[in-house]
């Protein structure tokens, strides 16, 4: 049970309705204007030290822990040094809008459009990627066939090394710093980074002073005692190390807020939380404090990871729906020496997820052969909650999937996620992970097309075919997302996250220059599931059973299934063949063929920062706009309908036989090759999961996934009932949590067509 401060707490979050704050565009760009000429990182460095040492800041009552991106919950921040021209298209919509809706005020769109947008106009990182985009890339993803993503935002995705900020403190690394940018004085990375610390330190005393102003206008004594606890905490960690959890919990949070200023962007994921933060916890407990007490520190920490939603565009809501802030933490796991992570710290993690029971930390947990039995039951418990926390990860696909990559033992086995379910080494990798998404059913519908006319053509020639357009699209797709890749460089550096990853520091370098260990770009292959079922159905319509040829068979799509003959041969084509996700081998090997194909066509590009291209699997939210660019397939799936859920789920109600059938058509993907991240939804009934029956069925059903080698998989426990209640009356429902794709979400903040996807999907018994 969570006490009366943690139930207030999150009551707060949510009483009033999201606003558009422009201070940071404000001060970001204030400060820009007074220094040109200096090169971009001291720039970048020098307009984030100004938001910090200006951002009006607050500490909101009942709060334990201070440190707030913006004084109202909840408030978007705006980058136009990014991109100043959708905020432009969109000032008079952002409240009607169908997804992520906010607030803003008639005075504020004056301003952006007065002072905001004449600066940067012409001198955004939009500007510079939409002018270097050749014009077969442009057309490319005019025509949705791949996507080129974060031309609009600060690179996040990204965990720092936590145990450098927690085991040396700021004191520490700004003296390493200063030593550093003395001794190499021409180096403008060392110069930003000592800029960026001092910047921080003055930031954290603002809030030392706040808490003592607060604590000395209090009536009540022990809130008094409260802010004096925050001042003296913010006091000490700026030239010491933290000591104990309370203090360790609180530098954290100060620094993923400082963060956010410098870059605004998603996913500045968390880690492993319960292994950095360890130490901490365990000396807390050592010195005789309220293991009560901590937990309340701990759910506090996870309300404040809801407090950060991003503003994105219309369409990008649409592909990253319900706000996923990448808040991401994943627990239990491996040591580096390979034995089992699990600790008391993992268990209390979930246990304060259970109380706060909201969207954010989007918590996982790694499963392998050692995992602790008290650990999983734990896990299943949550999971039962419904609100698709914690998802999960296996070790046994995942560190040899990072092997393969040239990444060493000890670090495979140290990884964690950012975002959704992008895999990546904590402290050690810059992964441009979601660079891209690769609509495979596109380049499908593409092929068909354009051989509607050839009387000649086989089933293999157009297998051929495929594989040919892949080829020659992930090649502009690499392309393209190097474009976008050398734009951050030169645009949006982030010195001070770059500190915290290795070998930043050592190589003098930013993240976006080449300066991480381990250097990737992670593009997603989507559609993978109706890919399968319309290859299938085609063989054996056209091809095989020779129900009409391949030319009236294009019509039929090309009408949409219209007329009475067109119902028929849908009928017959969504019944009648196999679909991938019931452990049907003639089905299922067409996505393991194609999928495995676009993999080894991804990994052979590299990026400017001498890195390899990462392939993954997973949607997010796309599968509902890419569906909606996609005519109508031999799957039967309709024009404009969406894709398949997730990225390896079965297309909507196509997988009949069980959810262990499910598991097994995955499993024979290549599911090594996915080092980017794949992603795997399922739905269960809440009565299947009912009494310790349920629980021990759902813990045979994890390792049932861990043995087939699947990578990831995450649920949702809720009656279809429930959520077309929840439609209907959405202010009774305020407080549900759903699983979407790699995150959760409040389902009344998601537009109608992905809450119709989420009752759709099939609801599984075990």
């Amino acid at each position: 049970m969570s006490t009366p401060r943690i139930e207030r707490l999150k009551a707060a979050l949510f009483e009033a309705k999201r606003e558009i704050s422009l201070e940071r565009a404000l001060l970001y760009t204030e400060s820009h204007k007074q220094t040109e000429g200096e090169h971009t990182l001291v720039r970048r460095a020098l307009a984030t030290a100004h938001i910090l040492d200006n951002v009006e800041i607050s500490i909101r009552p009942d709060e334990l822990i201070a440190g707030n991106r913006t004084v109202k919950p909840r408030a978007g921040i705006m980058s136009p040094e990014m991109d100043p021209y959708w905020l432009d298209k969109e000032l008079d919509t952002f409240e009607t809008r169908p997804q992520d809706k906010f607030f803003i005020s008639e005075d504020d769109k004056k301003i952006y459009r007065e002072q905001l947008l004449p600066y940067w106009s012409k001198r955004s990182m939009k500007d510079f990627i939409n002018a270097q985009f050749p014009e077969e890339i442009k057309e490319a993803t005019r025509h949705k066939i791949f996507s080129v993503n974060q031309t609009d935002k600060g690179q996040g995705h990204i965990i720092i090394d936590f145990d450098r900020l927690l085991g040396n403190g700021l004191g520490t690394l700004l003296d390493e710093l200063k030593v550093l940018s003395a001794k190499n004085s021409e180096n403008d990375f060392y110069k930003a980074v000592v800029i960026l610390l001092e910047a921080s330190i003055r930031h954290i005393r603002r809030y030392e002073a706040l808490a003592r102003k607060m604590a000395d206008d209090c009536d009540d004594k022990a809130r008094a005692e409260e802010l004096l606890k925050i001042a003296s905490i913010s006091a000490k960690i700026v030239t010491e190390k933290p000591e104990d959890f309370y203090e360790a919990v609180q530098l954290f949070w100060f620094m993923n807020v400082i963060l956010q200023y410098e870059s605004n962007a998603s996913s500045l994921s968390l880690g492993r939380f319960d292994q950095y933060m360890l130490p901490f916890y365990r000396a807390s407990l050592a010195n005789g404090e309220d293991p009560a007490l901590l937990k309340e520190y701990l759910e506090s920490l996870w309300i404040k990871t809801n407090d950060v939603v991003l503003l994105r565009s219309t369409g990008s809501a649409k592909f990253f729906a319900g706000f996923p802030t990448g808040y991401t933490i994943l627990l239990g796991g491996l040591t580096e020496t390979g034995r089992s992570a699990v600790n008391e710290l993992s268990l209390l993690c979930l246990d304060a997820y259970q109380s706060i029971r909201l969207p954010q930390p989007n918590l996982g947990v790694r499963v392998n052969e050692l995992i602790d039995r008290e650990f999983l039951r734990k896990t299943t418990e949550t999971i039962r909650m419904g609100t698709g926390i914690p998802q999960i990860f296996n070790d046994e696909v995942v560190v040899p999937a990072f092997l393969n990559r040239g990444v060493s033992l000890e670090d495979a086995r140290d990884y964690s996620v950012v975002g959704c379910v992008e895999l990546s080494i904590p402290g050690k990798t810059y992964g441009l992970h979601d660079i891209a998404m690769f609509n495979l059913l596109k380049v499908m519908e593409l092929v068909l097309d354009r051989n509607k006319d050839n009387a000649e053509i086989t089933f293999e020639q157009l297998l051929e075919e495929i594989r040919q357009d892949i080829r020659h699209y992930v090649k502009l797709m690499a392309e393209g997302s190097n474009i976008c890749d050398i734009g951050h460089r030169d645009w949006a550096p982030v010195p001070l996250l770059s500190s915290f990853i290795s070998d930043c520091i050592e190589n003098g370098k930013d993240i976006t220059y080449g300066g991480a260990r381990y250097n990737f770009s992670g593009v997603q292959g989507i559609g993978i599931a109706n890919l399968s079922d319309s290859l299938a159905a085609l063989k054996q319509f056209v091809f095989e059973e020779k129900r009409a040829t391949f030319k009236e068979f294009i019509d039929v799509l090309e009408s949409n299934f219209d007329g009475e003959r067109g119902e028929q041969i849908r009928a017959r084509l969504m019944n009648r063949y196999d679909k991938y996700g019931n452990d049907i081998d003639g089905v299922d090997t067409y996505g393991a063929d194609i999928l495995r194909f676009y993999c080894k066509e991804v990994e052979q590009y590299t990026n400017p920062r001498g890195g390899v291209f990462t392939p993954g699997s997973y949607t997010v939210s796309a599968h509902v706009p890419l569906g909606a660019v996609v005519g109508a397939t031999p799957d039967g799936r309709l024009k404009g309908e969406q894709l398949a859920d997730g990225g390896l789920s079965p297309m909507l109600g196509k997988d009949h036989k069980g959810p262990t059938a499910v598991l097994k058509s995955v499993s024979k993907l290549d599911n090594y090759l996915l080092s980017n991240g794949s992603l795997l939804n399922v739905k269960f009934t809440p009565s299947t999961l009912e009494g310790e029956q349920g629980l021990t069925k759902l813990g045979d059903f994890l390792r049932a996934f861990m043995k087939l080698k699947l990578q990831h998989i995450q649920f949702n426990v809720l009656n279809a009932e429930t959520l077309r209640d929840a439609q209907k009356r959405p202010e009774d429902f305020a407080g549900l949590v759903v699983r979407v794709a790699g995150y959760s979400a409040f389902f009344v903040e998601l537009s109608k067509e992905i809450q119709d996807d989420i009752i759709r999907r099939t609801a599984h018994e075990l």
